[in-house]
């Protein structure tokens, strides 16, 4: 499985969301062809309810640990 993969199939395990869109933006930056170093998250889940951003990005980054020590960035939205 690609990280893209990897990524959607650990937040819908952890936060069965409303909405998840993972995108890989790797091609906007200066990276191979192919690459799998930037993506962006959009996701909601009723589990972010009363939550500050930071708690919620603390959820996730918690949750992709092991992906966040391989790729260069994730943007949540």
């Amino acid at each position: 499985m690609n990280m893209q993969g990897q990524i959607e199939a650990k937040l819908r395990q952890a936060f069965s969301p409303e909405v998840l869109e993972v995108i890989n933006e790797s091609h906007l930056h200066n990276v191979p062809p192919g690459s799998e170093s930037h993506f962006k998250a959009v996701i909601v889940s009723e589990q972010f309810n009363d939550k500050r951003l930071v708690a919620r990005h603390r959820l996730v980054n918690q949750t992709l640990v092991i992906e966040l020590g391989t790729i260069h960035a994730l943007a949540l939205h």
